[in-house]
């Protein structure tokens, strides 16, 4: 199996990255192009992984692509690369709005189309991937994608059409999370604690939480009720959270995500 990436910026490398160190498949098996000249030097040096020459190149080449250019170059590539493309190949796409329908409009509807949305922590091996299929996408297949996507985290399956949600809680979800993680340095420093310290503490404290929720399978509520004792620290911490309106303000903000992601692909 060879896979070719057409884009190489953050996401890209990072799931490059995340391939390579995950022993997915070998850095000799990974193909990339990139219109930074620079860019492509330094992960070929980097990693081992092959740089070629156009984009038309990577798709000979590959079993797999990958498009990670930018959401409004898409129509540029596609139309370039259509002819190249067979009926085997899977064409996997990782841009925020662009659907499967206007992939298939431009390089035809009976190609291997898949639609991806990864998140920043794949570079680390613990990204989330929400991911839809077209109908020409097999079984066989379908497994080959989840392992190739699961190398660097986790991925769920979901209907096309809660793309624009799974945006609002996981694709821009770490943003939110650095500036929680931010935030509550911040209060620790206010308290006297160094700041490099406050972040370590708190880094994990939040990495550990999170690992508690997907282990122990428990409600959130229920966890959140193990660490408030009555009439303890944590009630009054919660108390002013509450009263700042903390949960109504992250549903909002999931809100104006999902719709300004609906705006960018055109959609009301």
């Amino acid at each position: 199996m060879r896979i070719g990436f057409i884009g190489t910026g953050n996401m890209g490398s990072g799931i490059i990255k995340g391939i390579i160190n995950s022993n997915f498949v070998s850095a000799q098996n990974i193909n990339i192009f990139d219109l930074d000249k620079v860019k492509v030097e330094n992960l070929a040096k980097e990693y081992g992984v092959l740089a070629l020459s156009s984009e038309n190149e990577v798709i000979k080449n590959s079993n797999i692509i990958i498009l990670a250019v930018k959401p409004h170059i898409y129509p540029v590539v596609l139309e370039k690369v259509k002819n190249e493309i067979s009926k085997d190949t899977v064409i996997l796409t990782i841009a925020a709005g662009f659907s499967l329908e206007r992939v298939e409009k431009i390089i035809g509807d009976d190609k291997k189309i898949i639609r991806t949305m990864p998140n920043t922590p794949a570079q680390v091996l613990e990204g989330m991937t929400a991911v839809s299929f077209n109908k020409n996408v097999n079984q066989e297949e379908k497994e080959i994608i989840f392992k190739l996507l699961n190398s660097f985290g986790k991925s769920v399956e979901i209907e096309e059409k809660l793309m624009h949600a799974y945006t609002g809680i996981s694709g821009s979800l770490p943003a939110y999370v650095y500036m929680f993680i931010e935030a509550l340095a911040d209060g620790g420093v206010l308290e006297g604690m160094p700041r490099d310290k406050a972040y370590k503490i708190v880094a994990q404290t939040v990495l550990g939480s999170a690992k508690m929720l997907l282990d122990t399978k428990k409600h959130p509520g229920q966890l959140k009720d193990e660490v408030t004792s009555p009439g303890g620290t944590t009630i009054e911490a919660i108390k002013v959270l509450e009263n700042g309106n903390f949960r109504g303000n992250i549903i909002d903000a999931v809100v104006a995500c999902t719709e300004k992601s609906k705006k960018l692909a055109g959609e009301k």
